[in-house]
């Protein structure tokens, strides 16, 4: 187990900066991940931590020392490819063992390593299979044993769950999140799926174009996010946004303004609101609350009424055309074509200004 430092870290290809800097601390045992967009140069930071690329600038300490000048195989981490790179012509056994007997270590203890890996994962009956018998699910567990068994200080994942169907993913995210309370150990693991970050993360960093958005807990991300980007990205289905302005100010209300709609009453405060300043409104589709009867609220007209039996989601367009869904707890008595009108609760709404940073959390009193 170790802490991870990145001070300062860039990387260029050329005269392309992919990472134009970054600073994050890791501490030991925590597992994190990175999400962002593809291109946003999750799995490039992952690779300099690796010590697969090398670093333009900056430094990578773990557990206090730096790694920049130390080749991969010695840095004490031990990474999993989306691509298994299982070796087809190996039984399971000699995939497990392969890196271990290149540094010659003692025979006892590798059959050690492979027996506890084989049996943490539960793949001892498949150790004389070859990849090409197993199932995707099978191989991936065979590439994250070959991590064990190299007893590293920190685990790297890179996008390990994109080549397995969606149940198989589920399985699989519960499995590493059970791996990881087992050993203790580091981890870190690149994603593009938020919803793989929200079940399995301690700590989330976003990331956009190389630049670190946010960092924190799951939930703080969600109930708090720091501008519009991590807003939209972290959250499924994602976060709706209506562009306005604020019209008037109460004691503890926000009156918000858009052309075309009925100005709506927020109940709650934020700091840095100003009378007649640009906002961007951002409301999440299941804190919308929806009312079938002309009342206070914006009219919704259904287009799509997704039913889905414990839940409903509902596919909107406000007055200028402007898209909006609506998740629904239970089944929905809307249907294509019908108005209903919503409205967000006391301090289920976000406010971002001009530059799209959030102006705060709404406080009601």
């Amino acid at each position: 187990m170790a802490s991870l430092t990145l001070d300062k870290v860039t990387k260029s290809f050329g005269a392309v900066e992919v990472i134009p800097g970054v600073d994050l601390d890791i501490k030991d045992g925590e597992f994190v991940v990175f999400v962002g967009p593809s291109g946003c140069g999750k799995s490039t930071l992952l690779r300099l931590i690796a010590g697969l690329e090398d670093v333009s600038d900056g430094d990578i300490r773990i557990e206090g020392d730096s790694v920049v000048s130390i080749p991969a195989a010695d840095r004490g981490v031990a990474m999993v490819f989306q691509s298994y790179a299982l070796y087809p012509h190996m039984t399971v056994r000699e995939n497990l063992s392969f890196g271990l007997e290149n540094i010659r270590m003692a025979k006892p203890e590798i059959t050690r390593r492979v027996t506890e890996a084989a049996t943490l994962l539960q793949i001892e009956q498949l150790l004389e299979r070859r990849p090409k018998q197993l199932s995707g699910g099978q191989r991936q567990r065979v590439a994250i044993g070959r991590a064990i068994t190299r007893d590293p200080k920190i685990f790297l994942f890179d996008e390990p769950l994109s080549n397995l169907d969606a149940e198989l993913r589920v399985m699989m995210r519960v499995e590493i999140t059970k791996l990881h309370e087992r050993l203790g150990n580091t981890m870190i693991y690149v994603t593009h799926d938020q919803i793989e970050a929200m079940t399995m993360a301690d700590k989330i960093v976003v990331l956009r174009k190389g630049v670190i958005e946010q960092v924190g807990a799951p939930l703080d991300l969600y109930n708090h996010p720091r501008n519009l980007f991590v807003a939209g990205f972290i959250g499924s289905p994602r976060m709706n946004f209506v562009e306005g302005r604020i019209e008037a100010l109460g004691e503890h209300t926000i009156t918000f303004a858009a052309d075309g709609l009925p100005p709506l009453v927020l109940d709650g405060a934020v700091e840095g609101a100003a009378t007649g300043a640009p906002v961007t409104l951002g409301v999440r589709p299941e804190d919308f609350l929806v009312s079938h009867a002309a009342e206070k609220g914006w009219p919704a007209t259904v287009s799509i009424a997704e039913q889905y039996g414990a839940s409903s989601y509902l596919h909107c367009t406000l007055p200028g055309d402007r898209p909006v869904l609506i998740h629904e707890p239970g089944q929905s008595k809307a249907g294509r074509g019908d108005v209903i009108h919503v409205a967000p609760p006391a301090g289920r709404w976000h406010l971002f200004d001009a530059e799209g940073l959030a102006l705060g959390n709404p406080r009601l009193s």
